[in-house]
């Protein structure tokens, strides 16, 4: 194997490190259980920060344009796409090809829909069939309830709302639609800063024939090898990087301790 292509083999095994703006009236913000929102800065000079700590991706939630009813703010993903050397995901408000070519010409590298899919799932098939696979995740926000097959229940509007479909069955019918990649969110871990669901992961991963992304829960520095360990591809925090409890590098350091394959450690 030349150098190139055992490069780009590592970089296929590497595991993601990606923090989270959860975006709200053009500030970033962070609370528990989707609730209890408090100011966590400026995007735009967030962004730039994790860019230069290392970060492997930058994931930005419009978390009112589906309660709102609107789109996502143009503005303020087109300064960070400008700040940014690292994929961009956007999320948030997406409910049509016209509002992901929108984000794409701003600067987005992929974009995330949640909501707007459930409504309407055909959306899933248009962006894949437009746009490809590559661009699309779907973001799963899941919540404990044993009423449901899986044991776990799909919401909608920002994890304030629940909705009837049970989440396996509908990571299950975006995969056959065409999603690229799975946002998985634990509505009940979030900002809780006790750990990933790491059965969540466990009881979803086995369905999910492409890459996983954990998000929701850490606080500890643990928390985030092992929910690689419990099978994600990737994961997702916001709040122990806002808040700086953790750098990007100090994060990656510890994987790369725990034998994970990170991007950028040592740094």
């Amino acid at each position: 194997m030349d150098s190139t292509a055992a490069s780009a083999l590592i970089e296929s095994l590497a595991v993601r490190v990606i923090p989270c703006l959860d975006v709200k009236d053009g500030r970033v913000v962070k609370g528990v259980n989707f609730s209890g929102l408090i100011d966590a800065g400026d995007p735009v000079e967030l962004a730039a920060l994790y860019d230069a700590q290392g970060a492997d991706e930058l994931t930005f939630l419009d978390i009112s344009a589906s309660v709102d009813e609107r789109k996502t703010t143009i503005d303020i993903v087109r300064a960070t796409a400008e700040e940014v050397f690292i994929p961009l995901t956007v999320g948030g408000g997406i409910r049509s090809i016209a509002d992901v070519d929108e984000l794409l010409r701003a600067g987005a590298d992929k974009v995330s829909v949640n909501t707007a899919a459930l409504q309407r799932p055909e959306l899933i098939d248009e962006i894949a069939r437009t746009f490809g696979s590559q661009v699309l995740v779907l973001s799963v926000d899941a919540r404990r309830n044993d009423q449901f097959k899986s044991n776990f229940q799909v919401t909608t509007h920002g994890g304030s709302r629940g909705d009837d479909r049970d989440a396996k069955s509908w990571i299950k019918e975006a995969l056959d639609r065409g999603v690229g990649e799975i946002l998985l969110n634990s509505v009940d871990a979030d900002g809780t800063k006790e750990g990933y669901d790491e059965e969540m992961i466990r009881s979803l991963r086995p369905i999910t024939s492409v890459p996983l992304i954990a998000s929701g829960g850490a606080g500890k520095i643990s928390d985030f090898s092992s929910a690689l360990a419990a099978g994600a591809d990737a994961v997702l925090a916001a709040s122990v990087f806002h808040f700086a409890i953790f750098t990007i590098s100090e994060v990656k350091n510890q994987l790369k301790s725990d034998g994970f394959t990170v991007r950028g450690a040592g740094l």
